[in-house]
């Protein structure tokens, strides 16, 4: 039940704080569209989505003016295109890319997520020709999104797909070099990808699911951060304890949710398809006040990236979950605190002071969401230190049993200090050091596979 007052609480937090539902995403299965060739199995792919996500966007507008509550996302997410089109050639999966372009267009959505493979075991001639289609798929496309699956805690990591999604990120940025390697901010690479993530660019709508979902992605970083300030200027900071914190972005994260889980139902209502998660995520903005950052700063850093920064993100992290767990009937997605380079401002101004680099944004991906996103590294950067820096990561997931990814932009040309800017939520920074590059070759070269940790084993 949703009661007046919390939605009261939750417009004011709209119109003073920065709330928002960031992203409402349709996920479609597109299993059923195979077909007897490429081109019969394309128009399929078009006919089916429009017929579910029709007046998608149409839907939430009129949900979101409804609730006065904004949506700054409509997104499409689809079974992963590597089983849609198993048996494909490179040419053909980038066939398909372009009828999910056009279908995401004529849906008017904002991005389409899920030209995506799993290999996290083994590679399949198919997925081979799926993985060699990604450059091109993404350079011709403007809408689409791609992401590999490489690693689990159930079946470790393919050190043969990292070694080659390594390279691809490489030629993902050579070949939309004109926009600043743009093609490498759509891909992103995974260990325990799940199937119910409204996030871009690793949606996709997993084997799992219903025929047709709704998952909602909440935020909210500014409503937190100005919660907090709010608090200790009302009660004194050596009146508060970092478990009084806790227990107040739990509050906050709680009126979050239910703004969430409230949008996103209605618009499953309207659309008559099923509600799937709310993924809790607390998803920065480039504008300024809507910062993880910034909460990292509040709480006592006065850099991020400084002694203590990793403890801050594993709390708020933790507190997160906890509020938005009991908020939500459905929680699922990725669910925690992301840091994303690029689409922070505070986080790319801690990167110019030197204050932040690559080792400890790792050390900070151990306790919260996702991993490694939207970082900008010089164009210079061999294929098999990338390759390497994606393997630490996939590590950290695998161990751990939890979703870490890890997004590079090799940004051709530049070097590190230089700025890179690609407007909207995708933000600006400057380019990141990459310490000890050209020393990881041998490493990669062993390919094969890391073998699953010993608590995998659960039969």
């Amino acid at each position: 039940m949703f009661r007046s007052d919390q939605i009261m609480a939750t417009v004011e937090m709209v119109q003073k704080e920065n709330l928002d539902v960031r992203t409402v995403t349709m996920g479609i299965n597109l299993l059923d569209c195979r077909r007897g060739n490429v081109e019969e199995t394309c128009k399929c792919v078009e006919e089916k989505i429009a017929s579910y996500a029709g007046n998608f966007v149409e839907k939430c507008n009129l949900v979101a003016m409804k609730y006065g509550i904004p949506v700054v996302n409509k997104r499409i997410s689809v079974t992963p295109a590597a089983f849609v089109g198993a048996g494909f050639t490179s040419d053909e999966f980038v066939m398909l890319a372009k009828s999910l372009d056009k279908a995401a267009q004529q849906a008017g959505v904002d991005i389409l997520g899920g030209y995506a493979a799993h290999v996290e075991k083994g590679i399949t001639a198919s997925d081979l020709a799926f993985i060699k289609s990604i450059p091109e798929a993404l350079a011709v496309t403007e809408r689409l999104c791609a992401s590999i699956n490489v690693g689990s805690s159930h079946k470790g990591i393919n050190m043969d797909a990292v070694a080659m999604v390594g390279r691809t990120v490489k030629d993902l940025a050579a070949q939309t070099a004109d926009s600043g390697g743009f093609g490498a901010a759509k891909f992103v690479v995974f260990c325990n990808q799940p199937g119910d993530n409204p996030f871009m660019a690793g949606a996709i709508h997993g084997v799992e699911e219903a025929d047709v979902v709704l998952n909602v992605g909440v935020s909210g970083p500014g409503v937190i951060a100005k919660s907090l300030k709010r608090i200790i200027g009302k009660k004194g900071r050596e009146n508060l304890k970092l478990d009084d914190i806790a227990e107040e972005i739990k509050q906050i994260t709680f009126r979050v949710t239910r703004c969430g889980e409230l949008i996103g139902r209605q618009v499953s209502k309207e659309l008559g398809v099923e509600f799937g998660v709310v993924d809790l995520s607390l998803a920065p903005t480039p504008k300024i006040g809507d910062s993880v950052g910034e909460i990292l700063q509040i709480l006592g850093v006065d850099d991020v990236g400084a002694p203590g920064s990793t403890a801050i993100v594993a709390l708020l992290n933790d507190a997160v979950k906890k509020g938005g767990i009991f908020a939500s009937k459905a929680v699922g997605g990725l669910s925690g605190a992301f840091i994303p380079v690029m689409e922070d401002a505070v986080l790319a101004e801690a990167v110019g002071k030197g204050a932040l680099t690559i080792e400890k944004l790792e050390a900070m991906t151990c306790v919260c969401s996702v991993g490694l996103d939207m970082v900008p590294i010089p164009g210079d950067v061999d294929a098999a230190t990338i390759s390497a820096i994606i393997a630490d990561e996939m590590a950290i997931g695998m161990v751990n049993n939890k979703t870490t990814a890890v997004r590079l932009i090799p940004v051709p040309g530049k070097g590190v200090g230089d700025i890179v800017s690609f407007g909207g939520l995708f933000g600006e920074s400057p380019i990141m050091e990459v310490r000890n590059a050209n020393k990881s070759g041998r490493f990669i070269s062993w390919g094969g596979r890391i073998p699953a940790p010993i608590h995998s084993f659960k039969n």
